[in-house]
């Protein structure tokens, strides 16, 4: 048996897909496989399904610039001819946007995210008073940024303050907004929510989760220490 070849997908996802959760992804690229022709490797077993696996799957209601997906292949086409033959079975606002091969004893893309950075702005109707970006400054200069965290088993007190990576003012499609880096990795998995609520709470504005628009610009992986990342897209491999 030939040894089989791992990829790095890469994909974006826009428009009406946002509201498909991680299941029907799975279950949607699935089924892309199947159609293109492209020599996916199974598991074994009485019921075999395909080798892939998701890094930091995407919440329901937000797009994405920077999603990726590693499958296991039994033959190796040309990564622009996986590309091209994806695309082809892809829905309005789903692109495959790169494949990478991945060097042979890689880890899983869920295991190598280290980070993720995202465009976020309020929709019109809910946006706080002017001026108050002003204020992300100040809010990341504070010792420690106190939230609570709901985990499997109870509610936890974290500081996020270790896990901002990079918090300021921005653009997206020509549009103001904010730009938020945070730790995505198992050990951290800090939602945007989560930090815009902070500085939120902390000028004594309502807020709520269902106010904002979010897009992952990317997903980032750690190419330095955990006391000096220096990260890169996943498919910077």
């Amino acid at each position: 048996m030939s040894e089989r070849i791992k990829v790095r997908i890469k994909f974006s996802k826009h428009g009406a897909l946002k509201f498909i959760g991680h299941l029907d992804i799975m279950r949607y690229f699935q089924k892309a496989f199947r159609r293109s022709g492209i020599d996916i490797a199974y598991t074994g077993g009485f019921s075999p399904h395909p080798v892939m696996s998701f890094a930091a799957p995407l919440g329901v209601g937000l797009e994405s610039d920077g999603e990726y997906l590693d499958v296991e292949l039994n033959a190796l086409e040309s990564t622009e001819e996986i590309k091209e033959k994806l695309n082809e079975q892809m829905a309005e606002g789903m692109e495959i946007l790169s494949v990478v091969i991945l060097p042979e004893k890689s880890g899983s893309a869920m295991a190598a995210v280290a980070a993720a950075g995202y465009y976020i702005s309020f929709r019109n109707e809910f946006a706080p008073p002017e001026g108050w970006q002003s204020a992300i400054e100040r809010f990341l200069a504070r010792d420690k940024i106190l939230v609570e965290k709901q985990t499997k088993k109870s509610m936890m007190e974290i500081d996020l303050k270790p896990a901002i990576y990079d918090f300021r003012l921005s653009s997206y499609r020509e549009k103001d907004c904010l730009y938020l880096m945070v730790n995505a990795s198992s050990s951290g998995n800090i939602k945007p929510g989560m930090v815009v609520g902070a500085l939120c709470r902390e000028l004594e504005l309502p807020f709520d989760t269902a106010w904002l628009m979010v897009t992952r610009e990317d997903t980032y992986l750690n190419k330095g220490t955990e006391e000096e990342p220096c990260f890169a897209p996943m498919d910077a491999v």
